[in-house]
């Protein structure tokens, strides 16, 4: 079978005629870009207290904790996108099932609010993780400051988990960024949907996909050297950066 490769394509209308397909996909890098950093945003906030919850000395809140992580680490993605889409509104009650099926971009919201979920039970193990590298003496030393136990994982626990777990931070972003493209199971018009728009309306699937493999490889590229920026600016003397392995396991 022959094959009549076009890279010409980016610059032609698409189906609706004001833009270009190139443009096509720029906007979905645009969908990725933003389900990325709002999904880790949650993921950052959530994982953090599901963390602290880990190491906490209370038993409640660490089996909590470990039953957040163990459920959403341990469900496929994509099972938990469908949940999230099609069970959930339909398990709600009927007036806040229908305004979720109804909300505009509803794709884009079920899509980072999953993907926040999911990368938050990893992030619990990463900042858990960093959190147990610390010495006992840190926790003694901010209580016996007058600090309270919540205090004392505000001002001086976390901040150092943080600083000695870029490594792994930067790896589960990178993750999360990837994981985007699980979003064109639920209708998001994301990079890799925006290929397969193209590649259904012109049939250059090879362009399509060569272009967005490229982007994303553009994509982590930058957010692989702005994390490198901020793991030399958080090395804490003597700690250096500890490697934790994302996901805990």
């Amino acid at each position: 079978m022959h094959y009549n490769w076009n890279w010409w394509i980016f610059f032609e209308p698409s189906l609706d005629g004001r833009h270009t397909y190139l443009t096509t996909l720029f906007w979905g890098l645009g969908w990725t870009v933003a389900t990325a950093i709002s999904a880790f945003a949650i993921a950052l906030v959530l994982g953090s207290l599901v963390g602290v919850a880990r190491t906490s000395p209370s038993r409640f809140l660490r089996g909590a904790g470990t039953v957040f992580v163990e459920t959403f680490r341990n469900i496929p993605l994509l099972v938990q996108m469908f949940l999230w889409y099609f069970v959930l509104p339909e398990a709600l009650p009927t007036d806040i099932g229908n305004w979720l099926k109804q909300l505009p971009n509803a794709q884009f919201y079920t899509a980072f609010v999953c993907l926040g979920f999911y990368h938050a039970a990893r992030m619990a193990e990463v900042v858990r993780a960093g959190l147990e590298s610390l010495s006992k003496g840190q926790r003694m030393a901010g209580q016996a400051l007058g600090l309270t136990l919540p205090g004392t994982y505000r001002y001086v626990l976390l901040p150092m988990a943080f600083r000695i777990t870029v490594p792994a931070i930067t790896s589960e972003f990178l993750s999360c960024t990837k994981n985007t493209s699980v979003g064109i199971a639920i209708g998001l018009v994301e990079l890799t949907g925006s290929a397969r728009a193209i590649q259904e309306n012109t049939f250059q699937v090879f362009e399509a996909f060569a272009a967005a493999t490229v982007l994303y490889l553009g994509l982590n590229l930058v957010i692989v050297q702005i994390m490198r920026v901020v793991e030399r600016h958080a090395i804490v003397p003597g700690y250096g950066t500890a490697r934790v392995k994302a996901g805990g396991r």
